[in-house]
């Protein structure tokens, strides 16, 4: 079937075929891209924080007396809870991985050398970290009970050396992070810090930041009157234990006050609330969309249908199959696709570059264009099969009729 005679009765009907191609190209555009958030959050969220998720916990304790001793109460309180049936083991930490709530830090290789520095979120706890986060020792070795110092927020006290994960070693020797071990890095403020280990992987608080994997460890506690205790338990023990420890705590005699007592994976629901949120809008915008031009689509080609039947009959008469017709406007909507997807291409394009500049996204794979476009152009053909279908069961006797 020749394209020359199917096109100029497409411009017979311009504005239609200008509508629809449009709204080709504007499904196009919010599909891609919406596909692509999609998937980047998906696979944000899907991201091994480095924790046994589903058997930890951590509730937080704030002392108000005026005699609160916090190294003492913190003591007793993480002695208490190893002791308890189901426990594996705890540890007092600054901050909660992937809970939007943290410290962080810039370190470089070379002292004053800022154009070196790499950001890192910054973590201060003590030596049963590894076992309650479930961190697996990659190369050299883990703090000591003797390397934990306990300071107050004002008084500076150098520690004996720090442990990075192995995206921090990565991004500050790419070419042989293993060999950070033993090296001297530097603070921002240039404090030196020898490294003595490193870990697999254990992610930041914020779970949008550009170094989502890369934390420094130290063999340090601040007491500053709060202390927030994180649990491993065994498998099945953790909503039982979570409200064990609790009243545990509540019942030492202690003036404080007890809060967020959360799983982690509350807590990673919670951070991940407004990507889940935003997924589930843009999933409901991309059905809708391709909803609404599946209607055009069928709209444009019924109307098309019945003010050419008398035409379609004739052509029936002069021995036209019903494949024939069915084929014309199969390739009639085709052309009318290729047009929106063309465009609708170019959009995306520009589209994700405005996104890319003003809220500093990442650039759309390069296949995305290409699916989107066959996404559409099938759409297109199956939208229109139905009423391409009807209009080749016209019957040949309608070219006798009047219309």
């Amino acid at each position: 079937m020749q394209i020359g005679p199917v096109f100029r009765a497409l411009m017979r009907n311009k504005l239609g075929v200008l509508l629809i191609a449009m709204q080709i190209a504007f499904t196009m555009t919010v599909l891609v891209n919406a596909l692509y958030i999609i998937n980047q959050r998906a696979a944000n969220m899907a991201r091994p924080s480095g924790l046994d998720e589903a058997n930890t916990f951590h509730i937080s304790s704030v002392g108000y007396g005026s005699d609160y001793n916090e190294s003492v109460v913190m003591d007793d309180d993480l002695n208490r809870i190893r002791q308890l049936p189901g426990v594996i083991d705890a540890t007092v930490v600054n901050a909660i991985p992937v809970s939007s709530s943290g410290s962080s830090s810039g370190y470089m290789t070379e002292a004053g050398r800022r154009e070196m520095m790499v950001p890192a979120a910054l973590y201060r706890t003590d030596e049963n970290v590894f076992r309650t986060l479930d961190l697996q020792i990659v190369a050299g070795e883990s703090f000591s009970r003797g390397d934990i110092i306990r300071r107050a927020s004002n008084e500076d006290r150098d520690v004996p050396g720090v442990m990075l994960t192995l995206a921090m070693a990565e991004a500050l020797l790419p070419d042989d992070p293993m060999s950070t071990v033993g090296k001297t890095i530097y603070a921002v403020d240039d404090t030196p810090l020898r490294v003595i280990g490193l870990v697999d992987k254990l992610q930041a608080p914020w779970p949008n930041s550009t170094f989502i994997e890369q934390a420094v460890l130290y063999p340090e506690v601040i007491i500053d009157g709060s202390a927030t205790y994180l649990i491993r338990t065994e498998p099945g023990f953790r909503d039982e234990l979570m409200v064990q420890v609790e009243e545990l705590l509540a019942a030492s005699g202690h003036q404080r006050i007890l809060r967020n007592n959360q799983s982690f994976e509350y807590t990673r629901n919670e951070t991940y609330r407004i990507d889940n949120l935003m997924t589930s809008i843009l999933k409901v915008v991309i059905a809708t969309l391709m909803f609404i031009t599946s209607l055009g689509i069928i709209g444009l080609a019924v109307f098309s249908i019945n003010r050419r039947r008398k035409q379609i009959g004739t052509r029936r008469a002069l021995g036209a199959t019903r494949p024939d017709i069915l084929g014309y406007f199969l390739l009639e909507n085709m052309l009318i696709s290729g047009i929106g997807v063309v465009a609708g291409a170019a959009l995306t394009i520009a589209f994700n570059m405005f996104l890319v500049q003003t809220f500093n996204m990442p650039r759309i794979d390069w296949y995305y264009t290409p699916l989107g476009m066959l996404a559409l152009i099938i759409l297109g053909q199956l939208a229109v099969i139905g009423p391409a279908r009807n209009a080749s069961l016209i019957a040949p006797a309608l070219a006798t009729r009047s219309v």
